[in-house]
């Protein structure tokens, strides 16, 4: 084939397949695999990209399911030379990306000194590392084009951290610190390329049953949780929107306002209750999956054990539209807690007395 039929046969092609591509880190279960879903349903073609390969064919068949053209890379998001190259692969079967959402977490449970350095180097390797290695494989394909969204998947966490998670606390803040950064020298470069970061919630996945933890019991959401088709909707919003944050359900969007207005208050809360609420009735036993180091040897699907009290609506708010008064009810929200948990420890240490 001549070189000039080739070209005319490339542009056909560019003609007739004209979806956006989306990309999803950690998307072999829970919210990352709700958001390739979704991504599919709104007519996306979805790269997979995340280290299981049973809970990746899973998620390829949730996709394709929905209509979406699917491209599965087993890759660790730890690994800056495997995620260049899984964007490579991907600029080969579609010839551009323009949604890159850096989602894979890993988190461990416990305080902070039974925690060895060893597990937090991994969790950093996987939840801040990853992101820094997909931003940066998403920015090197979307620089030529000056084209293309990157949304980082945060938490409520990134701006206030509780007791057990340090790890994963430390992780999502510097999450945002970089994003922070890199978005002042988009600026800087007069850049089309959006940026955008969406703190979650609580939500119903399977990672509180195989995250590695130090207590005797797995952990579970704090407050009310979501199940991630209904986060996943907010996220691919983002994604099409390019707010500057996005912060998703109330129990998010309460915490984030209350710890700026209150932290000391919410120091002192949480010391007195987040042990308790973050511990569930399950039991910690030795056979338990733990995917720290090693990827989940099965399929777990989107949701988690917690579907009898996750809730399927929710609100999400941009800060740069909230309201005063919304920052003076979080104020309020944060002193009636500590009140209450305050209350509730005098009558538990009365009853041991």
């Amino acid at each position: 084939m001549s070189d000039m039929k080739a070209q005319d046969l490339r542009r056909s092609d560019d003609r007739v397949r004209s979806n956006p591509v989306a990309v999803v880190t950690g998307s072999s279960a829970g919210v990352g695999r709700a958001t390739a879903i979704e991504f599919g349903r709104r007519g996306y073609d979805v790269a997979l990209l995340a280290r299981g390969g049973e809970g990746l064919e899973g998620a390829r068949r949730d996709v394709e399911a929905v209509g979406g053209e699917v491209l599965v890379i087993p890759v660790d998001t730890a690994d800056c030379a495997g995620m260049f190259a899984a964007a490579d692969a991907i600029l080969a079967r579609w010839r551009r990306i323009d949604v890159w959402v850096n989602n894979a977490m890993a988190t461990v449970v416990g305080p902070v000194d039974r925690i060895p350095a060893s597990e937090y180097k991994r969790v950093t390797e996987v939840t801040y590392l990853g992101v820094i290695h997909g931003t940066l494989a998403a920015l090197r394909h979307m620089r030529a084009r000056n084209k293309g969204t990157i949304v980082q998947i945060g938490s409520a966490l990134a701006y206030r951290s509780i007791p057990l998670q340090s790890a994963y606390c430390g992780a999502k803040a510097a999450i945002r610190g970089f994003t922070d950064s890199l978005r002042t020298e988009l600026l800087h470069d007069h850049s089309a390329i959006r940026l955008t970061m969406v703190q979650l919630p609580g939500v119903n996945t399977p990672q509180f049953d195989w995250s590695r933890t130090h207590e005797k019991y797995h952990h579970q959401p704090v407050g009310a949780c979501y199940e991630p088709e209904v986060v996943a909707r907010s996220i691919v919003d983002a994604a099409e929107e390019g707010p500057r944050e996005l912060w998703v359900g109330t129990p998010a969007i309460m915490a984030i306002l209350g710890n700026m207005v209150a932290p000391g208050l919410l120091d002192k809360y949480l010391a007195k209750t987040a042990y308790d609420q973050q511990l569930s009735s399950k039991p910690v036993r030795p056979d338990d999956p733990d995917i720290l180091f090693e990827p989940a040897r099965k399929d777990h699907g989107v949701r988690g054990r917690f579907s009898s009290r996750a809730k399927t609506r929710l609100i999400d708010a941009d800060p740069a539209h909230l309201h005063a008064g919304l920052a003076l009810a979080a104020v309020g929200l944060t002193a009636a807690l500590f009140l209450f948990g305050a209350r509730s420890v005098g009558r538990r240490l009365e009853r041991a007395a």
